[in-house]
């Protein structure tokens, strides 16, 4: 099995120079950087010749300074970018601050723990109080879930169609495993991966019921502020909870400043914003898909090939092929905008331009 950089490579990253503020990052040319400018208008020519359909907007940082900035419709650095379940990270990293607030035990604590309201599910199936933050945050529930199943009870565009979201996750049955199919015991990691929003969904209500405050207040004081993150516009269930699992739009350098902030080991200029042991944590695998793609808490452990060699990244993703993309052996991070959200395997186009020219801009020593 391929072995992904340590988080001691990634942690190493906090000695770069750190921006003051997602308004305010320092800058240095590409060149001065390492980057081939050669290589970035290439790169120009393709995005404006919509060979990667509609993308809205790449940024990239290396050592901690914004090196490029290029915005290709009119929404422009103000835009709020909807990256769809890039959300869910983030709901991730607020998971972590809840814990070391002391709000919530630890990732193993039963979500039902704060959720009241419905824990008389588990009057009729005892499994379910044992769902865990990290189940869900590892898309590895007991629950019957898969957005990428159409058929599946507890795909997403099912949830939308009623009022309770939560109640939705709840109800759901139990998974089974039949002979055909890989049992959670037998799985990498011990965990069967299962692609769930709904999941996420609750994680986000049981963060806000862990915390006793508003789940987007929560974020605005203990991580946006620190952050000078000035606007984030989320979605909301029915019910009136901002919804964890997709639909936070937030402007490009500040979903840059979440990739920077966790390629600093969760800190950001003189805060530890996210706590060091969390970031690690998340960023391990704990989970792998039918591709091989790991996954950690809520972030995706992809490895790609380029000009040959291996390259591992951590990345915040969402549908239409957005992507927040921590690049540590590069020292680098990135984010892909788009509104590809009908186009056909419009992750696999944004991976292309990630792979075949946003990566390669690193000239070799």
């Amino acid at each position: 099995m391929k072995k992904y950089p340590s988080f001691a490579l990634t942690a190493a990253l906090a000695v770069m120079i750190q921006p003051v503020c997602a308004a305010d990052w320092p800058t240095a040319s590409p060149e001065a950087v390492g980057l081939s400018a050669a290589g970035l208008a290439t790169m120009e020519e393709a995005v404006n010749a919509r060979k990667f359909e509609t993308v809205t907007s790449i940024l990239i940082a290396r050592g901690g300074k914004l090196v490029y900035e290029r915005y290709f419709d009119e929404a422009g650095a103000a835009g709020l970018r909807n990256t769809r379940s890039a959300t869910k990270t983030i709901a991730g990293m607020l998971a972590g601050i809840a814990i070391a607030d002391g709000h919530i035990r630890d990732e193993d604590a039963s979500l039902l723990n704060y959720l009241p309201r419905y824990r008389s599910e588990a009057k009729t199936e005892p499994r379910k109080a044992r769902i865990s933050f990290k189940d869900v945050m590892t898309m590895s529930s007991i629950l019957e879930c898969n957005d990428w199943e159409d058929i599946s009870r507890g795909n997403e565009e099912r949830m939308y169609l009623i009022e309770d979201w939560v109640g939705f996750y709840w109800s759901l049955p139990v998974r089974g495993f039949p002979a055909w199919t890989t049992r959670p015991a037998d799985s990498p990691y011990g965990r069967a991966f299962s692609y769930c929003t709904a999941g996420v969904t609750t994680l986000g209500a049981a963060i806000q019921g862990a915390v006793k405050e508003p789940l987007d207040a929560y974020a605005k004081r203990k991580l946006f502020d620190p952050l000078d993150i000035r606007e984030a516009k989320w979605q909301f269930m029915p019910l009136g909870i901002a919804q964890a699992g997709g639909g936070l739009s937030l402007t490009s350098r500040d979903l840059l400043t979440l990739a920077q902030l966790y390629a600093n080991g969760g800190r950001w200029s003189d805060k530890q914003v996210v706590p060091a042991a969390w970031v690690a944590r998340s960023l391990e695998p704990k989970a792998q898909m039918e591709d091989g793609t790991r996954y950690g808490y809520l972030w995706w452990l992809h490895e790609f090939t380029v000009n040959g060699k291996p390259v591992a990244t951590f990345a915040m993703n969402g549908s239409g092929g957005n992507t927040v993309q921590i690049v540590p052996a590069l020292d680098m991070v990135v984010v892909i905008t788009t509104t590809n959200f009908k186009v056909r395997n419009a992750p696999r186009l944004t991976m292309k331009l990630l792979t075949e020219h946003v990566l390669p801009l690193v000239r070799d020593k």
